[in-house]
């Protein structure tokens, strides 16, 4: 039953915690979720709507309060991961907290004869290798080596030392979700990079956008698909892509917002890119995928968990209907 069921939620501040958290209450499981600072709390249970929500504390950067945060779980979600406002001024800064924060978690898990551990990697360890494939699988990688932002590495390395952690130590049965670019309805007025992107453009913020194509996936279906990898069996020891339909670009997601913005962002030529790259860092990774327009393959998602995502158009469209309400 799931009432005697308790799942351990990692990073309760999160986006995706958030989503991750209702959808478990919603299904009757106890949920204890952990944050950085107990200061944050009540943000947490605010935000998921539960006073009866479990927080404790524990930092990915500690071994300190990880013990206590797992006892008793049966499954683990780890959802929490440094995600900078910025570069940081050393690429350890990102990386160290998210490859040891990860293997902390599994070896605090295996202590606690944790059942399963579903792990939240990205996109950004399958597709963002220096030469970009036309579709993507769960047999790729991207490689740490290649010049891609702090963040980006962090997921590949992050991932690749939760797998060896598991085979070389054993333990509790891993499984990968790794979904692309996070959108949906808020919870509260604490935005992911992902949504601010949506706010910028109802607001005006953003006069001008890169041709640049993305996955879009629902921060609901994510949330779904975790639920779903944390007790299927063959979900055990595998990855999953998350995404909803074909890849779109940033002017494609100003259209789907209609009349809720008052004027399409103009979109850059592939020259002005280039030209800006030279000195604008941050047109840099857009320069490189210049004309890429990925393919990313989720038949092992819908197949084998039974996933059945929303449309990207609905996705957009939550969002910015959430954030409209939350301005009102």
């Amino acid at each position: 039953m799931t009432e005697n069921t308790l799942v351990v939620v990692t990073g309760g501040t999160g986006y995706l915690a958030g989503h991750t958290i209702l959808r478990l209450l919603r299904d009757g499981y106890r949920v204890r979720t952990t944050v950085r600072s107990l200061d944050r709390a009540a943000q947490v249970r605010a935000a998921v709507g539960s006073d009866e929500l479990e927080v404790v504390a524990a930092d990915l950067s500690a071994d300190d309060g990880w013990a206590a945060a797992l006892k008793g779980a049966d499954y683990v979600l780890h959802l929490a991961s440094p995600f900078p406002a910025e570069a940081p001024a050393n690429d350890d800064e990102v990386i160290r907290p998210a490859r040891e924060g990860t293997l902390r978690v599994l070896a605090a898990a295996r202590e606690a004869g944790v059942r399963r551990v579903v792990l939240t990697s990205s996109f950004a360890a399958v597709g963002y290798s220096a030469t970009p494939r036309e579709s993507y699988t769960e047999d790729d990688w991207t490689d740490p080596a290649d010049p891609n932002t702090a963040y980006i590495r962090s997921k590949p390395i992050a991932e690749r030392a939760a797998w060896d952690h598991v085979r070389e130590n054993g333990g509790p049965e891993l499984t990968v979700i790794n979904p692309t670019g996070i959108f949906g309805p808020v919870l509260d007025g604490h935005l992911s990079s992902s949504v601010r992107l949506v706010k910028a453009m109802l607001t005006g913020a953003m006069p001008t956008v890169t041709p640049t194509y993305f996955g879009v996936v629902d921060v609901r279906d994510t949330a779904d698909l975790h639920v779903l990898a944390m007790t299927h069996p063959a979900a055990a020891g595998q990855r999953f892509l998350a995404t909803s339909g074909k890849s779109v670009s940033f002017l494609q997601i100003a259209r789907m917002l209609g009349d809720r913005i008052t004027q399409l962002p103009a979109e850059l030529t592939a020259e002005q890119v280039r030209e800006g790259a030279r000195t604008n860092p941050a047109l840099r990774e857009a320069a490189r995928r210049l004309g890429w327009i990925p393919v990313i393959d989720t038949t092992k998602a819908r197949t084998v968990l039974g996933w059945s995502p929303r449309t990207v158009e609905e996705t957009i469209v939550d969002t910015a209907d959430s954030l409209l309400a939350l301005a009102d």
